[in-house]
């Protein structure tokens, strides 16, 4: 899964400068020809090439340019009904040495491409020595405005269907969860008709490739973190011979993906506690002056007693706004969507624990509520659910997704209950996709990928990237050290 926190998004600054550079220079000189019939801008008609329609773009700020691309619904269809998607793209800052497109795609599953360019265009551009335009949009089924999955009519009837729920604690608690997962799944059913059967991402990489002959580039040139990497391991897949240049940061497993929803969670949550331990120790090593956890004793004991204190009981939140109660769901979401995949929180992340433990959760309750906000429930709990259920279709159904989640708390203390949840849905998921592609991932591009890969990530383990860089000849693998993140999703 991809690195997730609920407010989305990951500046620059927290790489390395190195592998800045070596992505930008890789980026760039993968192979220095224009990709363009013409060579100058590759903007004009002579772009597209005879009988391939253009985007007709409009400005919608500085630098940046919009537009609404109609696409087939069902692509094995081309001639049926159509969907549309968002599509944004910051010009080249040196039209006159342009490469082509650089296509980029934050992850999420289903982040806005669109908002992404309007965020990190002018940093991208600076990167690629302005001599690409960087290309976001909006995934079918994904947030934005390319055909979102929308399971309800409003926030107001969002808000009143899980009433605040928190994740489960209890059998009881879970058993209610779980009613309420079959409902959704039977709601986003009903809200969506025919689009859950075409949001597979074998549907993206297709758009993908429409996009990449708009645009008038012969090959595509990507960039794509974690959910994005499954976009690009399939695109290279399908197409591998219009693969210019890619660069997948923070991998998904292909392999798990296809297998299944339990197969794609478990994946993703390999490192989880190993980051969750990780954090504790760091605590403990940088002392009192510099993590509030520390000088009590040993940190982890201390952090580990206060969460068996929750499973038993919750903890007064009495600043929170409305003043309530942590309780251990909450404690788990607060830790693996918002503190663990951004090292920069840390310090935060430990002073509410530290706050915890002496029996005030305000903090960490109000970060917890990050997680239940209108926008990060449609999000998470609607159209990433749907993105993953679209590719990974589970294989219990929802009786048997108690013992799922068992599964997968026993592979992970922190993540595992909160990625069960979350996927619960796809146990009682009303739709099969038309178009899944489910291998094989062993196809050879004409350029080696780019792989990318960091120690201590919470949600795309770096074995992920070593497997992937070990198939086939064309994969260069670059592992970062801990604590560096990809550039944007969560």
């Amino acid at each position: 899964m991809r690195s997730k926190a609920p407010a989305g998004g990951v500046l620059l600054s927290h790489r390395h400068r190195f592998v800045v550079v070596a992505l930008a220079v890789w980026v760039v000189m993968a192979l220095v020809v224009p990709l363009a019939a013409d060579a100058g801008t590759g903007r004009g008609p002579a772009a597209s090439g005879a009988g391939v329609p253009q985007i007709t773009w409009a400005a919608c700020g500085p630098q940046l340019e919009c537009a609404r691309v109609p696409v087939p619904l069902d692509w094995a269809h081309p001639n049926g009904p159509t969907i549309t998607l968002a599509v944004a793209r910051h010009l080249a800052s040196h039209p006159e040495q342009r490469i082509g497109s650089l296509f980029v795609n934050p992850g999420g599953p289903g982040d806005s491409g669109v908002g992404y360019v309007g965020e990190r265009g002018e940093a991208l551009d600076a990167l690629t020595q302005g001599r690409f335009d960087i290309v976001g949009w909006d995934l079918r089924g994904g947030a934005g405005a390319s055909a979102p999955v929308r399971c309800f009519a409003s926030a107001d009837a969002r808000a009143s269907f899980w009433h605040d729920l928190p994740m489960p604690t209890t059998r009881q608690d879970e058993r209610r969860y779980l009613a309420k997962t079959t409902e959704l799944a039977r709601r986003c059913g009903a809200q969506n008709g025919a689009l859950l059967a075409h949001i597979s991402t074998a549907d993206t990489a297709r758009d993908l490739d429409h996009l990449r002959r708009l645009v008038g580039d012969r090959q595509l040139t990507y960039y794509g973190a974690s959910f994005g990497t499954l976009i690009g391991q399939t695109y290279a897949n399908l197409f591998p011979h219009r693969v210019r240049a890619m660069a997948l940061d923070g991998v998904i497993d292909p392999v798990a993906s296809a297998a299944g929803t339990e197969a794609v969670a478990a994946s993703g949550l390999a490192d989880t506690d190993r980051v969750y331990h990780q954090f504790l120790r760091l605590c403990e090593a940088a002392g009192p002056d510099r993590c509030a956890l520390a000088g009590h004793g040993p940190v982890a004991p201390r952090v580990n007693q206060m969460l068996d204190r929750l499973r038993r009981a919750p903890i007064p939140a009495p600043s929170a706004d409305p003043p309530g109660e942590l309780t251990y769901g909450e404690a788990l979401t607060a830790l693996k969507l918002a503190a663990l995949p951004d090292p920069s929180l840390w310090p935060v992340a430990a002073a509410a624990l530290e706050a915890a433990i002496q029996g005030d959760a305000s903090v960490a309750e109000t970060i917890a509520r990050g997680a239940t906000t209108d926008q990060v429930r449609m999000l998470f709990q609607e159209q990433g659910a749907a993105l993953v259920c679209a590719d990974s279709p589970a294989h219990h159904p929802a009786g048997a997704w108690l013992r799922v989640v068992d599964r997968l708390e026993d592979l992970s203390r922190i993540g595992g209950p909160i990625v069960g949840w979350q996927l619960a849905p796809c146990a009682s998921w009303p739709t099969s996709s038309a178009n899944r592609y489910t291998g094989p991932w062993n196809a050879t591009t004409p350029n080696p990928i780019l792989v990318i890969g960091t120690r201590f990530d919470p949600n795309t383990p770096l074995r992920n990237a070593r497997r992937r860089s070990s198939k086939g000849r064309r994969r260069a693998l670059c592992r970062l050290p801990a604590g560096e993140r990809h550039f944007g999703g969560r």
